[in-house]
């Protein structure tokens, strides 16, 4: 199945924001999201055809932001009677190369859209990390409700090996901290002694590649494709 045609099996939610490649470009599904009320961010295709119909004043928050344009367009060739309402297209300057996003949201700013567009990646990032760090090996269940009440448990205990790790101040990586405890659970040894002092159960591996998840003021992403 092409993957345009995931959008088909999607319902679409009022207000809420889709990012997608510019693979799942379909005017037809997108107009299907627009009517419902739900807001689309992508990218065009080389060969998508369109005229200006009009521009608007960039403030200098989009400047700032890289935003050279920013500009309401109507599809032309038969394109039109697929998306017949106008859409927007936006133009950011990002590490020396200029991306071109196309939206049907007007209200929000342009700096704004291409946020959003560069934070869809942190969606995947996120998949790849529950894939590395969540190990589930059964489930409960095959149910809707038995997956997600399984996923849900298994990130709740992740994140709390992570503050425990955090406020002991312990060398060791989460997945460590984790391994510790599980074997260490019938012994009366305090947790900050557990994961604090070197322990032959483990490796003091420092290469271990991990989520930040308490610092502030973290670096957005800024990859797009």
């Amino acid at each position: 199945m092409h993957d345009s045609n995931e959008l088909d099996i999607i319902e679409p939610e009022q207000y809420a924001f889709y990012m997608m490649d510019k693979a799942y470009v379909d005017f037809d599904a997108l107009f299907r999201f627009h009517l419902a009320g739900a807001y689309w961010v992508s990218r065009p295709k080389e060969n998508m055809k369109y005229e200006i119909i009009g521009h608007r004043q960039l403030p200098d928050a989009d400047r700032k932001e890289g935003v050279k344009g920013d500009f309401t367009i109507r599809l032309t060739t038969k394109s039109v009677y697929l998306y017949p309402e106008p859409m927007r297209v936006v133009c950011v300057y990002d590490g020396g190369e200029e991306i071109t996003f196309i939206t049907n949201n007007f209200e929000i700013s342009a700096a704004e859209l291409a946020c959003l567009y560069r934070h869809r990646w942190d969606i995947e990032v996120f998949y790849k990390w529950i894939k590395q760090n969540i190990v589930i090996k059964t489930l409960w269940g095959y149910s809707e409700n038995a997956v997600r009440t399984h996923l849900w448990v298994a990130i709740i205990a992740y994140l709390l090996m992570a503050k425990i790790k955090k406020d002991c101040h312990s060398p060791y990586s989460i997945t460590e901290v984790a391994t510790l405890i599980r074997v260490s659970a019938m012994e009366r040894t305090p947790i900050r002694e557990l994961i604090t002092m070197p322990n032959n159960l483990v490796n003091l591996n420092h290469n271990v590649t991990e989520l930040t998840l308490f610092e502030e003021n973290l670096i957005p992403l800024r990859f797009f494709s």
